[in-house]
């Protein structure tokens, strides 16, 4: 049923803000925690997403006014199918967008990819010196290629042409991490323009929870989000197939939907899993912990390409935050932000590497403790509280930032560049660097 809920113009004293993504947003845990921090900070957030049900609503969550347009996600496999649901989206957007800016007077378009070039959604709010910011979830070049598997020279750089055009059309970039903003910077896209903004979850470490995990017979592991084979998903349910004979009471929690999620069924009712695998849809970010905190090991199972390797799975931080044991395989993000104390390592798309990993956080309860712990420091380093990035960010953007506030954030930009591997057993760095560029 549709909410009545209206989009108000500017209340005073209040800072107008409208948020865009392809997503849904009730289950997107990086667009809210973005969104609802704004409105903590003093802001009016109106954010434009994909509809979740056959009519759009709008609605307000935790203070931010979801706006759905008329268009759900495509989860298939054709191109230019694909290219159409961005468009049609793309358009309604710069409808919206137009019609809250005259309406509300928006300062500020904050637009999450994919794909980049849904910033121009705020063209016209552009043009009257509306501010723009672009942030980058995901690079197109490397997503492109990793999920159609595609080669072709001249669609890698029409891909890097459009992240690079829409880069110069944003005030301020945003990377999700360190290794990411490298690429983008190796782009052509000047450093002072990039910030690298992490998602940490505000999620409680559910104390009761955590006495509770582990509490029977039964061992889960779980893995939640896009289930896709490009990200391994198939892998895990083959090895799945190997730990139920290894591990007694042996569950895998697969929890979310995507491209594969039949094919992925099939697969595991065809190694007669379905008493050890269970399916669940996707659940809305507040109420995540409480389907996580249960597990006793995480899993992040993604293939080796050029995408996977720019990545920092928002799943991984999920875990990290809940004090649940990580499996991970050795990719080159994953290496730079962790050490082996701090989660537990297997060779990409080898499921007998895989399996060892997972067991031997099964045969000693100690080392899953240590190695929670351990994944602390990540928790320490980048806390959401102690990394105001993204709330300087707004500062700059709207206000004019103080030079306070420009010399912290320079210094911080000034790290990034230079940024040093995190120690297992503390709070600062190392002095190793992180991986250069391939």
């Amino acid at each position: 049923m549709k909410d009545n809920l209206k989009i108000s113009g500017s209340v005073e004293g209040r800072k107008q803000v409208c948020m865009l993504a392809y997503t849904s947003y009730a289950t997107d845990g990086r667009v809210r925690l973005e969104a609802e921090s704004l409105v903590r900070w003093g802001y009016e957030v109106c954010f434009l997403a994909l509809k979740a049900e056959p009519q759009p609503r709008n609605y307000c969550l935790c203070g931010v006014n979801v706006v759905e347009l008329d268009v759900e996600k495509y989860r298939g496999k054709n191109k230019f199918r694909y290219l159409l649901s961005y468009l049609h989206f793309l358009v309604l957007a710069l409808v919206r967008c137009t019609y809250l800016f005259f309406r509300s007077r928006i300062q500020v378009i904050h637009v999450h990819n994919m794909p980049d070039v849904l910033v121009f959604a705020a063209l016209v709010p552009r043009i009257f010196g509306c501010k723009v910011i672009l942030d980058v979830h995901d690079t197109i070049p490397e997503t492109y290629a990793g999920k159609f598997e595609s080669r072709s020279g001249f669609l890698v750089k029409l891909f890097r042409f459009e992240e690079w055009l829409s880069c110069l059309f944003a005030h301020q970039v945003i990377a999700v991490n360190h290794v990411q903003r490298d690429v983008i910077i190796s782009r052509g896209v000047p450093a002072k323009k990039v910030s690298t903004v992490i998602t940490m979850p505000s999620f409680s470490r559910h104390p009761q929870a955590l006495i509770a995990r582990g509490g029977d017979q039964r061992f889960r592991l779980v893995n939640h989000g896009t289930v896709s084979k490009r990200l391994g998903i198939d892998l895990l349910i083959r090895a799945a197939g190997v730990l139920v004979h290894e591990i007694p009471g042996f569950e895998l929690h697969i929890i979310g939907g995507g491209d594969d999620l039949e094919e992925i069924v099939q697969l595991s009712e065809e190694l007669g899993l379905s008493g050890h695998v269970y399916f669940r849809r996707g659940v809305p970010w507040d109420v995540l912990p409480q389907e996580l905190c249960t597990m006793d090991v995480g899993i992040v199972a993604n293939r080796v390409n050029i995408a996977t390797q720019l990545m920092l799975p928002s799943k991984l931080i999920d875990y990290v935050s809940l004090g649940i044991p990580a499996v991970v395989p050795k990719l080159r993000a994953l290496e730079y932000y962790f050490t082996p104390d701090m989660v537990s390592y297997f060779e990409p798309e080898n499921v007998q590497s895989m399996v060892t990993a997972v067991l031997s956080l099964y045969q000693s309860k100690e080392r899953r403790q240590q190695q929670s712990a351990s994944a602390k420091c990540f928790l320490e380093r980048y806390s959401w509280n102690r990394n105001p990035e993204l709330r300087d960010l707004y500062a700059g953007l709207i206000d004019g930032a103080s030079d306070e506030i420009l010399r912290a954030r320079g210094k911080r930009l000034t790290q990034n560049l230079a940024h040093e591997r995190i120690s297992p057993g503390g709070t600062g760095a190392t002095a190793k660097a992180g991986p250069q560029h391939e």
